[in-house]
């Protein structure tokens, strides 16, 4: 059975938010004392995010992410990858992290049948790194993604947002990291989400970090065509990996988006971008039966915008720890 929303778009993809907490403060997402956290009531339970998502599957999703704030904090993940990566041999299983605790998961997570990693990394400066996040961690991060490989992950993803005040001279430098290793790395265009401190100067378009690297490097597009996807690869000739861009403002891929976030608190998010939020979980704690839940599911993916309305200078008024990426 697909699913799909008012304009035509087949929507079998849920990003799973399952905690708020995380073990970095860095600088754009919050403040060094943290901010107010959920309750633990208000938080999905392990048996709740299964159930929601097993519905999800018999809808005819098949791709799910594991995000957070940052989701190796909270105990027992490898347990719900088991449970999701369970349902049937077409599940996608990914898992969005900031690489810190990786080393010591990795191989639970790869046992447990989680297909794909992708791992948020700004910079590969230590001193930078210490600054932003305001943790001196970096190596942590670097053994995590070592780990990773040697798990046998692939695609191992590297996910850096582009900010010219910060990393824009860092940009080589990452595309270097797929030269011997198999890694894809990622260019995001920075996305104006409420707590970040950088201006619209620091934008950086995805076509202008495309130029740069193809002054040093010859590359090849390397797409098969799935126009979901958000990010159009490359292969760096003479590289083991590959590299990608991911353009939201520049390039909306809103046409092809397949789909919608269940928060941590159990609401439903048809745009990351947007302000339309569906309560999943007050009726599944009242007693809402799986054909109910189903339809407050499917009501969320009939709500889903025809696309974003933002640009660089605007902000997102939900913060990015609350939302999952």
């Amino acid at each position: 059975m697909q699913q799909t929303d008012d304009y035509g778009r087949i929507i079998n993809y849920l990003r799973i938010s399952i905690t708020d907490r995380c073990n970095l403060r860095c600088t754009y997402c919050m403040p060094p004392e943290g901010i107010p956290l959920m309750s633990h009531d208000d938080v999905l339970k392990y048996e709740e995010i299964t159930r929601l998502a097993h519905l999800a599957y018999e809808l005819g999703f098949t791709k799910f992410r594991i995000t957070g704030g940052e989701p190796l904090v909270r105990k027992g993940v490898s347990s719900l990858v088991a449970n999701i990566s369970g349902f049937g041999e077409d599940i996608d299983l990914s898992l969005t992290t900031n690489g810190v605790l990786l080393a010591k998961y990795a191989d639970d997570l790869k046992s447990a049948g989680l297909h794909r990693i992708n791992v948020s990394l700004d910079t590969l400066d230590r001193d930078k790194f210490k600054r932003i996040s305001r943790f001196d961690l970096f190596q942590d991060v670097m053994d995590g993604i070592k780990k990773s490989i040697e798990a046998g992950f692939n695609p191992i993803k590297i996910n850096v947002v582009v900010v010219r005040s910060f990393n824009y001279d860092e940009i080589l430098d990452f595309v270097e990291m797929t030269k011997d290793q198999p890694l894809c790395v990622r260019f995001i265009e920075l996305m104006p989400f409420s707590r970040s401190e950088w201006s619209v100067d620091d934008f950086v378009s995805a076509g202008e970090m495309r130029e740069k690297i193809e002054a040093y490097y010859h590359l090849k597009e390397i797409n098969e065509g799935d126009n979901s996807a958000p990010a159009r690869d490359y292969l760096v000739e003479g590289h083991k990996g590959k590299i990608g861009f991911i353009a939201p403002l520049s390039k909306k891929f809103c046409e092809y988006c397949n789909r919608i976030r269940l928060t941590a608190d159990g609401r439903l998010l048809p745009c990351l971008m947007g302000e339309i939020e569906v309560d999943v979980k007050m009726p599944m704690r009242e007693g809402a039966s799986d054909d109910e839940l189903k339809h407050v599911i499917q009501t969320a993916i009939q709500k889903k915008p025809k696309e974003h309305k933002l640009c660089a200078d605007e902000k997102v008024k939900r913060a990015m720890s609350r939302v999952g990426g």
